[in-house]
């Protein structure tokens, strides 16, 4: 079933969209500054990719961050409340409607990283295009340094793009990659100045707008092909681990 702009436009509070020419840019926010993982958003943005992807108006998305960064970091309103059984199972669900249903959106879709991404790296990786700013970073201090197992989509992504040893080190240290390192390992394409991250993400879009329809909506279907069995094989069983080392935390 198809949907209209006007139909999700506003339904989000934590993303504002835009849209000119069939590229739909996607601002992640919180109350206008950097963007936080809270119980709203973190079940917004699966429907939001949902609705984004059964809108065969979008040509081209962008996804950018307000304020200094990507994603700032996480914000529950009780945390605690997460252990439960009922908490588990809310996580798993919208943790695998957000990243399968990012990567069901059939058109190329371009990471504009304006800055660090604390939490959720997984979000821009999982892009076809990474541009980032000079001051960004990626971090991940939301899993195993904090006693969390690493296994909402991190454990698929990382390891496809920066390879099994680097990725390891990654999740099991805390380790803070530059975008200048990011890039080295190939986790970004192009690393600019911050104010032109955004320029540069729509000068792409407007190229790849420009090519047949089928074309560009299958290339985005065949380059993710692999990952989605991946991420389709791998989040299930991670988020359910995740989810059992969770509910342990309430007999520690």
């Amino acid at each position: 079933m198809t949907v209209q702009f006007e139909e999700y436009a506003d339904r989000y509070p934590n993303l504002k969209m835009e849209r000119s020419e069939g590229i739909l840019q996607v601002t992640l926010h919180e109350k206008g500054e950097s963007f936080l993982i809270t119980d709203e958003s973190h079940r917004d943005l699966g429907y939001a990719f949902a609705d984004i992807g059964a809108d065969r108006e979008n040509k081209v998305v962008i996804l950018t961050g307000a304020g200094e960064s990507f994603m700032a970091g996480a914000q529950f309103a009780d945390p605690a409340a997460l252990t439960s059984s009922v908490g588990v199972d809310t996580l798993y669900w919208e943790g695998r409607q957000l990243l399968l249903n990012l990567l069901d959106i059939e058109v190329p879709v371009i990471a504009a990283v304006n800055g660090p991404v604390n939490i959720h790296s997984d979000v821009p990786l999982l892009c076809d295009m990474v541009l980032a700013s000079e001051t960004a970073t990626f971090h991940d201090g939301a899993h195993f340094t904090a006693g969390l197992v690493p296994a909402d989509g991190l454990q698929v992504i990382w390891p496809a793009v920066i390879g099994l040893t680097r990725a390891k080190y990654f999740l099991l240290t805390g380790q803070t990659l530059t975008a200048q390192q990011a890039r080295q390992y190939g986790a970004v394409n192009e690393v600019l100045p911050a104010d032109q991250v955004l320029p540069r993400a729509w000068e792409h879009a407007r190229r790849l707008a420009a090519l047949p329809n089928l074309t560009r909506r299958y290339t985005r279907v065949v380059v993710t092909q692999r990952l989605k069995q991946e991420m389709l094989a791998g989040t299930g069983y991670g988020l359910a681990l995740e989810g059992l080392a969770m509910v342990d935390l309430n007999y520690q």
